[in-house]
């Protein structure tokens, strides 16, 4: 009878720390896999041969202009960004077509700046209004709120229900798929393609005219209704996410909401903490010289890491610590959110941040925001959080049994992550060997010499 005792106290033991060892090594276990499939691409940087001084300098060093020829990385962005990743902003090769391509973009966002404002507070309106305090996903409550505003952006005219459907199904998709917690729905995708087909002539901006008209949607879907929502969605999560997690950041911002200063070193330290981008990928067309000991030969797959440049440099870089940029300049500091201007810089670094400001306000001006639930770079749980309602002396209600929600919150996450891990690797492990098979960027650029 013992030895069956012990034999079930053991299982319920190794069952039971399951979240604490488990995800860990199945997201080893899925980078291996990433590797022999895809191959040991790229110079790491900051990395050995180049460290975190040069970071910036090699970033915006004129011959790393190239994108995705060239790089099996790009093959697999270019699965995950379909359809249309040959004529996505981001992807497309440096030359007069990418040019005009970012002036597009760029005249698209170039709104007022009240008026941005005015935008971004409606549509957060429409969304949080409709919102009742409980549990959610912070990127899921935030992806119709962008895709409002980015509609209205490029139509000229308030998103309707349909549209916005749309764009989130889409979004969402791309997103998922990304972070391999499912494969790509290219059915979802391409009612969004239809939508915009249709609807072409009606947006008042002058598309590029280097693009054909199909070629025009693609380059609407991808850069305004792919990229622009899901990384605004995720921004707006972390940035959520650190708040819920800092009660005495919350209490800060809930004793004087119209302290702009320091909101915006709140958002500062969440874009650093948690940048967007993982790794930025560009293949150098000369070599660069880095020092009298380093050259990076031309057709180098350059790999910039981000996490890795936001947290050199810094004191106690793990701490999320607003006041750091009291004194701190965001010019001088190790802290580039969205790329270097001298090397595509995101057309959206003016309004992004601005828009987030607004929106963060108008979320904490009607909930009290508290959450447990672990909160890494690549989001992979969509931030899960608590909204409580916000009272008019900002007090939050029910201090008991929110350590009950909040520790149920914790423990439903941590067995979450033990599932979603085993989904990770298996989801990921498909996409990158489709992706190696299909090699759209590859066979793309193949056709184009023919």
């Amino acid at each position: 009878m013992l030895p069956l005792t012990l034999t079930v106290l053991a299982i319920v033991a190794v069952v039971g720390s399951l979240p604490y060892w488990l995800p860990r090594i199945v997201v080893a276990l899925r980078m291996w896999i990433f590797a022999r499939i895809n191959g040991d691409e790229g110079v790491p940087i900051p990395g050995r041969s180049v460290g975190v001084r040069h970071f910036t300098r090699v970033y915006s060093d004129p011959a790393a202009d190239g994108r995705s020829r060239g790089a099996r990385l790009s093959d697999l962005f270019w699965y995950w960004l379909a359809p249309g990743p040959e004529v996505h902003q981001e992807h497309l090769e440096p030359g007069e077509r990418y040019e005009e391509v970012a002036r597009t973009t760029r005249r698209i966002l170039a709104r007022p700046k009240a008026e941005v404002e005015r935008l971004a507070a409606a549509c957060a309106a429409r969304t949080l209004d409709a919102t009742r305090p409980g549990f959610v996903r912070l990127r899921d409550l935030m992806m119709p709120i962008w895709a409002d505003l980015y509609y209205e952006l490029v139509f000229g005219r308030p998103c309707p229900p349909e549209a916005r459907a749309l764009i989130v199904g889409n979004a969402d998709d791309v997103v998922t798929a990304l972070k391999c917690c499912g494969l790509r729905h290219m059915d979802r995708r391409a009612r969004l393609t239809a939508y915009l087909r249709e609807r072409l002539e009606e947006i008042p901006h002058a598309l590029p005219s280097s693009l054909s008209r199909e070629e025009r949607v693609f380059y609407l879907q991808g850069a305004f209704f792919n990229t622009a929502v899901v990384q605004m969605s995720e921004a707006m999560a972390h940035l959520l996410m650190a708040i819920a997690q800092h009660p005495e950041v919350q209490e800060r911002l809930a004793r004087d909401p119209g302290d702009d200063a320091y909101l915006d070193q709140v958002i500062n330290e969440s874009l650093r903490r948690y940048p967007l981008f993982g790794i930025a990928h560009r293949i150098t067309s000369e070599d660069i010289t880095v020092d009298e000991r380093t050259t990076l030969p031309a057709g180098s797959v350059l790999c910039f890491d981000y996490p890795a440049f936001h947290t050199a440099g810094y004191e106690d870089p793990e701490r999320f610590d607003p006041d750091r940029w009291r004194t701190l300049r965001v010019r001088e500091a190790n802290h580039i959110p969205f790329g270097v201007t001298a090397n595509r810089a995101c057309p959206a670094k003016g309004v992004a941040p601005l828009t987030m400001r607004v929106v963060a306000r108008e979320t904490l001006r009607r909930f009290a925001v508290r959450s447990s639930a672990a909160h890494t770079r690549s989001l992979p749980n969509r931030g899960p959080c608590v909204l409580l309602p916000r009272t008019d002396d900002g007090a939050r209600p029910g201090d008991r049994a929110l350590r009950a929600r909040l520790a149920l919150l914790r423990l439903r996450d941590r067995w979450e992550d033990v599932w979603r891990s085993v989904v990770q690797l298996g989801f990921g492990t498909y996409m990158v060997w489709d992706a190696r098979r299909r090699s759209p960027a590859a066979r793309y650029f193949a056709e184009a010499t023919r």
